[in-house]
């Protein structure tokens, strides 16, 4: 069992790695900027180091649902379309997140026209997600008790 927990842990900082990659060279690509440590350490108004300790955090929490919940009862067999599937609910669950986070806290003014940030941010979750469900494998949940 802690094989596994340290499998989804892996497979969330690599995904999160992967999509933070995507969101710095985003800007050269004529996309607009994307920082979510700057939103998180903005809206709760601590360091930027803690900025991206919670979006690394983040992307753990996401790997380790992916590894426990969704891979076990989502039966997508391509493990590429399972990864882009993941990748958009994570989108999806993530901009809810925000929307609560902004009724809690003030956030940052996102900058970028809003279709051109969609597009960059779906890129990036799907970029997660296939590089967690691909890191994660076909796996089998094995309880150990």
């Amino acid at each position: 069992m802690n094989n596994q927990i340290a499998k989804y842990v892996a497979a969330g900082i690599l995904g999160t790695v992967a999509m933070t990659i995507i969101m710095v060279i985003a800007p050269n690509m004529g996309m607009p900027k994307m920082a979510p440590w700057e939103l998180l350490s903005g809206a709760m108004g601590v360091s930027m180091v803690l900025g991206w300790v919670m979006h690394f955090v983040i992307g753990i929490l996401y790997g380790l649902g992916y590894g426990f919940v969704f891979a076990p009862k989502v039966h997508i067999h391509n493990i590429w379309l399972k990864g882009i599937v993941f990748g958009m609910l994570a989108l999806i669950t993530a901009q809810i997140g925000m929307q609560v986070m902004g009724m809690i806290f003030q956030i940052p003014q996102i900058k970028g026209a809003m279709p051109l940030r969609l597009i960059a941010m779906l890129i990036g979750h799907i970029v997660f997600g296939i590089v967690t469900a691909k890191v994660i494998g076909k796996n089998k949940l094995i309880y150990a008790f």
